[in-house]
């Protein structure tokens, strides 16, 4: 069984909502979920992961929230994501995901296998972002 963590932040609930979906895809698909919210993750967490899913809105100038997951992102290194399957997941207000381009290259150029380029809402997750999000985590237990 794939142990796959689940890291999220959340200001609105919008993106808590997405990280749920992944979630119960994960179990769905036969995988362990291990689901957090940033504040109690860590690097030995991810190198302990099977697969990964991480999942941020958009903030200001389309950036990662800069107390918590900007933090967290940055202590990862090479030796904790390379090879390790990966999916982005968030929302955004405004903007066209620029946020999530970003990210990717950031989480690529660790070495991280990305499964596609991540999946933005924006706002409020609807349902079809929802099964994208439930088939992320039917994919990462895969």
């Amino acid at each position: 069984m794939k142990k796959v963590l689940i890291v999220y932040w959340s200001g609105t609930g919008n993106t808590q909502a997405m990280a749920e979906s992944v979630a119960k895809g994960v179990s769905d698909g036969g995988g362990e979920a291990v689901l957090t919210n940033v504040a109690g993750a860590s690097a030995a967490h991810v190198k302990e992961a099977d697969a990964l899913a991480f999942g941020c809105p958009a903030m200001g100038a389309e950036i990662l929230e800069e107390s918590e997951m900007e933090p967290f992102i940055a202590s990862l290194g090479s030796a904790d994501v390379e090879g390790k399957p990966l999916g982005l997941f968030g929302s955004y207000d405004w903007g066209d995901g620029q946020w999530m381009r970003d990210w990717a290259d950031r989480m690529k150029a660790l070495g991280a296998r990305l499964l596609g380029e991540g999946l933005i809402t924006q706002l409020e997750p609807t349902e079809e972002a929802l099964g994208k999000c439930y088939e992320l985590g039917k994919n990462l237990a895969a």
